[in-house]
């Protein structure tokens, strides 16, 4: 197996000491948002070999196993990550399977450059993902009841809003929603500020349920996406606790540190909460308005220790080992590709010790035994 080396991004809402904190080192005072782990082109994992890219793209039936190239093809199908919120991400969705090719071919036929920041669909492929909460976690996580939302958001007394009120109040659950959100994001943005500034100081007053938006408000004032957060299901994860976040969900992560895990995939649809493009009309053809509960995932118990979160897609399959001091050896050894991640404690892998935030890759069919007292979370594919 390979030691990796991974590159930490810096982008503006990561927390500027979460990570430290679990890599055990000092905060450089710069935010640190995401680790990444694996054979993403755009910060790929570096080891002994070269990076995780070229080992894979060197021998993949050797690295990947021959059932994983035949169903995914010759690279490493997921994405693993820490991921920590100082301030909330962008509220987004991402597309289906058949619309992300759908979308990049068009947009590969308009000549559209795949850095411009108007693209929308920097691959051919999905998005689905899984967060793990390590600490309590905040996020957004799919429409509310629309009576819920226009109860929420009548509560803030706040004139403008009316009209959105009597929106979902009257109309069946997907059109509401739909009306709403596309009267939101297309509101003149002069009002829509005035509208914003007003429910985010009744937010501040308010207190309790509306806490949260006030302080996404804080983040982003005069942002439309203050209102459209307020469309959604606030959750609260403990740790231990995750999120799976599939096709046309509509979903924001706001405060705490996770392990992430997703498709290898850059396409992403913004709904606010950003200074970067939204496409209105692109967004409303891939959110699936409908209202749902979160579905607050607990891990399952397997054989040998293993504690599976269960999702409906292939590309990933994240679990954990929770290892007592002066436990047994397990043997993880499979023919599917691996990632191993401590979070806690001391892990010994193979020939590796691991402490909280390292982490090794496995090459399907390779050795893979694990002891110690900590915590390691196990990324790797269904075939």
């Amino acid at each position: 197996m390979d030691r990796l080396d991974n590159t930490i991004r810096p982008y503006a809402w990561g927390s500027t000491t979460a990570i430290p904190a679990l890599l055990g080192v000092e905060p450089s005072g710069e935010p640190q948002a995401e680790m990444w782990m694996g054979a993403h082109p755009g910060a790929p994992s570096r080891t002994a070999r070269g990076t995780l890219v070229e080992v894979v793209d060197a021998d993949p039936k050797k690295e990947l196993g021959p059932a994983a190239v035949a169903k995914f093809g010759p690279r490493l199908p997921f994405l693993l990550k820490i991921l920590a919120a100082g301030a909330p991400l962008s509220l987004q969705v991402h597309p289906d399977l058949a619309q992300a090719k759908e979308g990049y071919e068009d947009e590969e036929r308009r000549g559209i450059p795949v850095d411009a920041p108007y693209r929308n669909y920097k691959d051919a492929n999905h998005k689905p993902e899984l967060i793990c909460a390590l600490t309590e976690f905040d996020g957004l996580c799919g429409f509310r009841d629309p009576l819920q939302a226009a109860d929420l958001l009548a509560g803030l007394g706040v004139d403008s809003l009316k009209p959105y009120v009597d929106l979902l109040q009257a109309h069946p659950e997907d059109a509401a929603l739909r009306e709403v959100l596309t009267a939101v994001l297309t509101a003149d943005p002069v009002e829509m500020h005035r509208t914003v500034a007003a429910a985010a100081s009744a937010c501040s007053r308010l207190g309790g349920a509306y806490a949260p938006y006030a302080d996404i408000a804080h983040h982003y004032p005069g942002d439309p996406g203050v209102i459209a957060a307020m469309l959604l299901n606030h959750v609260r994860l403990q740790p231990g606790e995750a999120l799976f976040l599939g096709a046309g969900i509509p979903h924001a992560y706001l405060n705490g540190l996770g392990v992430e895990i997703m498709a290898n995939s850059d396409n992403v649809l913004r709904c606010g909460l950003t200074p970067k493009h939204v496409d209105v009309p692109e967004l409303l053809r891939i959110v699936r308005f409908e209202a749902s509960d979160p579905g607050v995932l607990r891990p399952e118990a397997a054989p040998d220790g293993e504690e599976v979160y269960e999702t409906p897609i292939d590309e990933f399959r994240l679990s954990r080992y929770v290892l007592p001091e002066g436990g047994s050896t397990h043997d993880l050894t499979r023919d599917t590709p691996q990632i191993l991640l401590c979070t806690a404690g001391t892990v010994r892998a193979d020939g590796h010790e691991l402490r909280p935030g390292q982490s090794v890759f496995v090459p399907a069919g390779e050795q893979a035994e694990v002891s110690g007292a900590g915590t390691i979370f196990r990324a790797t594919v269904i075939v």
